[in-house]
């Protein structure tokens, strides 16, 4: 039986285009999925073995959605990131002119990594919201869609049958995703890794995140990202997840997380990873 991958379909998507340029797929199947949380869901059921979601983008920030799943709904790890230079197209059929859309259709993070073209461009366009821009391209290719655009990939434009009426529409040209492939399992130790947690804090008090940096400042490990999140409980309380340089294998971070696990509410591992190639601009 070939392993199952699931990602953000339907075919088309960004992180389809992401998973097949930077995963060896050795002969898996890959199913495609109506949402991120339906995605981190199946790999929960074990209805697929792993599943590709997107965690952050360079300009956006992060996935709130995949943030907060992996903190509080599932007990699934990241094996493994991916980071992949975004290039968003606008596609519309091979009639349309631009001056005559109406709507512009696609998934939030993408219309918002567009804004200032789409200001300057298409003025007048109504915007709406798509689980993907894969969906948003099929939208845009049913009846009564003549006038609608979508933003999407290169991929979806011809596996959709539209034409690019634009390229290379984001505001930043550096624009980069990161994906996180997850499963059931940290990666095994390479000496090049990123380790992925989430700090839970007794209570919201002057101090608190100084107590986490200080651990890590302490052994020379360098951090890579912290972000804050609420935690779905009294107003004001917030976790903090934090991606640090090394493995959970590593002795001075296994160090650095039972001194952490002494002094916080509880310290959730998402997981030690090889550390991504970060593709050139």
């Amino acid at each position: 039986m070939s392993l199952k991958i699931g990602f953000l379909g339907p075919a088309g998507t960004f992180t389809e285009q992401a998973l097949h340029s930077s995963y060896s797929l050795n002969g898996a199947e890959v199913v495609p999925l109506p949402s991120i949380q339906d995605v981190i869901a199946a790999v929960e059921r074990r209805d697929v073995e792993k599943g590709i979601v997107a965690i952050e983008n360079s300009v956006e920030g992060s996935v709130n959605t995949t943030l907060d799943m992996l903190a509080f709904d599932v007990e699934l790890k990241i094996e493994k990131e991916i980071i992949s230079s975004v290039r968003h197209n606008l596609l519309g059929r091979a009639d349309l002119d631009k001056s005559e859309i109406e709507v512009v259709i696609s998934h939030p993070q993408a219309t918002a990594q567009c804004r200032r073209y789409m200001m300057r461009e298409v003025p007048g366009a109504a915007i709406k919201a798509a689980n993907s821009t894969a969906e948003a391209v099929e939208i845009v290719t049913r009846d009564g869609h003549g006038r609608w655009a979508a933003i999407g990939t290169k991929l979806a434009a011809g596996r959709y049958g539209l034409t690019i009426l634009d390229e290379g529409i984001q505001d930043v040209a550096g624009n980069q995703t990161r994906f996180v492939v997850l499963g059931r399992s940290s990666a095994q130790r390479t000496g090049f890794d990123k380790t992925s947690i989430v700090c839970f804090i007794h209570e919201d008090r002057p101090g608190s995140l100084l107590a986490i940096l200080q651990e890590f400042a302490d052994r020379n490990i360098n951090l890579t990202k912290i972000a804050s999140r609420p935690t779905r409980g009294a107003r004001g309380e917030y976790c903090f997840f934090v991606d640090l340089e090394g493995h959970v294998d590593d002795p001075t971070i296994a160090e650095a997380l039972k001194c952490l696990r002494s002094k916080l509410t509880e310290v959730k591992l998402l997981g030690s990873y090889p550390r991504a190639s970060v593709p050139s601009v």
